[in-house]
């Protein structure tokens, strides 16, 4: 079936931060056929007109997750990251079951749709019952298999396996994609990082790792190697090819320079930078010298929101902070990093953008609260999205032209029996 969405305006999601007044969206098998104002539409045959009150946006794409961690929200509260990570969330992690995961993944899968977000990367354990929870929340997916050295964990070579032969294994319909996730080069032997960038670059599959998160984890690394972590990390061949970095805070401007010289692309996380007090990224650095920039949540334990457009109020503020400057991030620019710029920075050209082509990933913004007036110009629709808008104001939502979210609910799955179920487990976990 083919569906008309009419909408008070549409936010394109390009670099230009397009906005398009009393505008139109053709939708056909999972496809956008067409974007334009309303009286310069073609004629709408028999298509299923759906006249909407408020903005529609593209689906929001969230760089960087760790969703499952619903199950540990809150817990290890104040602690920095290295002991959050050993004395909190690696004990728990040990407890998971594969069941603990696909219930934690769809909670939490149907809670990012709520508050517009169409598309995760994810890198967490049982990758194969994240892929499950994505298909029945009706979501996207790309999902980077990690490769970490925790107890009960197989050796590196086996976990890498898995990670290409769940890859090889996946239909190409843009729904579920696997990619590999080796943690970061402190916890991850230097020759594991080469041959997971190898069969990465072999395979065409996203390597998403985390870097430079904090200002002491490469200490150890430079005083053996003489390099930082992005210099060690292009000395041992693992650059180049479809290379995804979380964080990327404490970077100098060699570091920098290295990711435009190997085009790799930044997930920005500034609410889990905050909290862990992990520092503010150099976002405008990155930007100026045209490196692709996706923003992230980071996992819901250290955030704790699956909430995208509030982060990008805290990515514009931390940006003008650092550059003590009003005009250090635009509205368009931070709306640029969790459309557009984020399906660029995942390497994904079907997504991020309301424009003929790409998939029909919706988010209809109701904007019928005093917090989106006035409107005096279009561009005020991004300024009050990114200062005034949240999850909370995402009404409806489709992905691939199919309702996830109808009035502010899941219509896929029980969201109300997932929270218990989520409570009960997280308790066990906890419980030891």
């Amino acid at each position: 079936m083919s569906h008309r969405f009419t909408a008070r305006a549409v936010v394109v999601g390009d670099g230009a931060g397009t906005v398009v007044p009393d505008a139109v969206v053709d939708v056909a098998d999972g496809l956008i056929s067409w974007v334009g104002p309303a009286g310069e539409a073609p004629a709408a045959g028999d298509a299923d007109v759906v006249d909407l009150p408020g903005v529609l946006m593209p689906g929001l794409v969230n760089a960087h997750s760790h969703a499952p961690m619903v199950l540990f929200r809150g817990q290890g509260e104040g602690l920095p990251l290295d002991r959050w990570l050993q004395e909190v969330m690696w004990p728990r992690e040990a407890r998971l079951t594969a069941e603990d995961v696909e219930v934690a993944m769809t909670a939490a899968s149907a809670e990012m749709l709520r508050n517009g977000v169409t598309t995760s990367v994810e890198m967490y354990f049982h990758p194969e019952r994240i892929a499950a929870a994505v298909a029945a929340t009706g979501a996207r997916a790309i999902i980077a298999t990690p490769l970490i050295p925790l107890p009960g964990m197989p050796p590196f070579e086996e976990q890498l396996r898995t990670a290409v032969d769940l890859a090889a294994g996946t239909p190409d319909d843009g729904t579920v994609e696997f990619g590999i996730g080796p943690h970061a080069a402190y916890t991850v032997p230097l020759p594991v990082l080469r041959a997971a960038a190898d069969a990465a670059r072999e395979h065409g599959l996203l390597l998403h790792l985390h870097v430079a998160e904090t200002a002491t984890e490469g200490a150890d690394l430079l005083a053996t190697h003489g390099l930082s972590v992005p210099a060690l990390l292009a000395a041992h061949d693992v650059l180049g090819g479809r290379v995804l970095a979380a964080h990327c805070v404490h970077m100098d401007d060699g570091d920098l320079d290295l990711w435009r010289e190997y085009d790799v692309a930044v997930a920005h996380c500034p609410a889990s930078n905050a909290k862990l007090a992990s520092g503010v990224a150099p976002l405008r650095a990155m930007l100026d010298r045209g490196l692709r920039v996706g923003i992230g949540t980071d996992g819901p334990a250290s955030n704790d929101g699956l909430d995208l457009l509030a982060d990008l109020r805290l990515a514009a503020s931390f940006a003008r902070l650092a550059g003590r400057s009003a005009t250090a991030l635009t509205a368009t620019e931070a709306i640029w990093l969790a459309t557009g710029g984020a399906a660029d920075a995942i390497g994904r050209p079907d997504l991020g953008q309301l424009a003929a082509g790409r998939r029909a990933d919706l988010v209809h913004v109701d904007t019928r609260t005093l917090g989106f007036e006035p409107v005096g110009d279009p561009a005020d629709v991004l300024a009050h999205l990114v200062w005034s808008g949240a999850g909370r104001h995402v009404r409806d939502v489709w992905v691939g032209g199919r309702q996830v979210v109808r009035d502010f609910a899941s219509t896929t799955v029980d969201a109300e029996a997932l929270r218990n179920d989520v409570a009960a487990r997280a308790a066990r976990l906890a419980a030891g």
